[in-house]
């Protein structure tokens, strides 16, 4: 069986509006042996002849499809890829939609890989809490579903020594639970990323394999919220996409569990911020209280705001602030970065944008001979020979 399906050929050249002889010049396709360059494209199309992976490289840039596309086992069907729950501003560039659109991509091809082979399996069974909930089952239903599902307890969580361990602590249990948790935020560079005032998160609600990927360039005490925020809609059977800004009822509804999952009411009232008149005040207690058991200082505000603790205009004053400092301080933190000239460790820092589950599923998968070398690394996005050392590496 080849490696690419040639169907995916024509389809990846076709959707991006090109003839053959508009593709031959984009891909600097010559004669060669008497064969003409839209024969030779031809031969590729019709699966007379493999492409090579350098020829791959160029049809997934000239053709705007992520690399990993190419090795579907069939071109998907034509149609959205889930709902979108964003509330945008007006202001957003065509640039930022185009990357952003450029990302599903990638995770739909990616996710479509890993439920191909995870059908090819004799012994897979759907994820059953997939779709498992409506909204009108009410938050202390699908709460106390999450609660048996994860076994995160609130002690566990606070008890971290910094918001990214408690989000590994979480993130472990989901992925136990079946679902693919990665960090993704760009389409491989700094110059493609994406703000969370357009990505915050994205759910895949597949019953073989569902996915969540978080905006990696978020703050890391929002991690954690965003992804109960996108399990919630995960059992509620629903794809779609989510934004910093949250103005419609199945957002809020999420919002409302995953705070609850982190933060009893009760615990934001002993705070008494209905008390205190200064919304800088507010803020510190707030911070204080955040910082103590790694939560994001947004979600107790907003939480603080849903339960009549704190009226929306300081709500607001509140999130405007605390946005503020956090690309304050994350500014100051990429320029110490960038003169003291030190970078981490690739495969550590690939291990975890990726997930510890995606990778020991393609380990588990290469050594039985499911999954090749070449597609292990576009389900990865690895280079071939970089796969190893990732799966290794755990």
């Amino acid at each position: 069986m080849p490696e690419v399906n040639p169907e995916i050929l024509t389809w990846a050249r076709e959707t991006a509006g090109l003839s053959r002889e508009d593709a031959v010049k984009k891909l600097n396709i010559r004669a060669a042996y008497g064969i003409e360059p839209e024969e030779r494209l031809s031969a590729l199309e019709t699966g007379s002849v493999e492409p090579t992976h350098p020829m791959l490289v160029k049809m997934a840039k000239q053709y705007r499809r992520p690399l990993i596309a190419f090795y579907l086992s069939k071109p998907p069907q034509k149609g959205d890829r889930g709902a979108d729950f964003r509330t945008l501003s007006a202001d957003r560039s065509a640039t930022d939609d185009a990357i952003l659109d450029a990302l599903m991509r990638d995770v739909t091809a990616r996710q479509s890989m890993v439920r191909a082979v995870l059908e090819d399996e004799d012994e897979v069974e759907p994820v059953v809490f997939v779709n498992s909930h409506e909204m009108s089952d009410g938050w202390q239903a699908v709460i106390e579903s999450l609660r048996a599902l994860l076994n995160v307890k609130r002690t566990e969580y606070r008890a971290q020594s910094s918001p990214e361990d408690a989000f590994a602590v979480l993130r472990s249990a989901v992925e136990s639970a079946g679902v693919f948790v990665l960090l993704k935020g760009n389409l491989g560079t700094h110059h493609t990323e994406i703000g969370t005032e357009v990505f915050r998160g994205f759910s895949i609600a597949d019953e073989i394999a569902p996915f969540v990927v978080i905006n990696e360039y978020d703050a890391k005490t929002a991690w954690s919220f965003t992804l109960m925020h996108e399990l919630v809609h995960i059992l509620l059977g629903q794809t779609g996409i989510g934004g910093a800004q949250t103005e419609n009822d199945i957002e809020q509804f999420c919002d409302d569990i995953a705070g609850r999952f982190f933060l009893h009411d009760g615990e934001i009232r002993e705070l008494s911020l209905d008390s205190i008149s200064s919304t800088n005040a507010i803020a510190n207690q707030i911070s204080d209280f955040a910082g103590d058991y790694n939560l994001s200082r947004t979600m107790v505000a907003y939480r603080a705001y849903r339960i009549g603790e704190i009226d929306q205009p300081t709500y607001g004053q509140l999130s405007s602030l605390f946005r503020q400092q956090w690309l304050a301080n994350r500014a100051n933190r990429q320029e110490r970065q960038k003169s003291a000239g030190a970078g981490g460790d690739y495969y550590v820092t690939r291990r975890h944008r990726t997930g510890n589950g995606l990778i020991a599923l393609v380990g588990r998968m290469m050594a039985v001979g499911a999954l090749s070398t070449t597609r292990a690394a576009t389900v990865l996005g690895v280079k071939p020979h970089q796969v190893q050392s990732l799966v290794e590496l755990g």
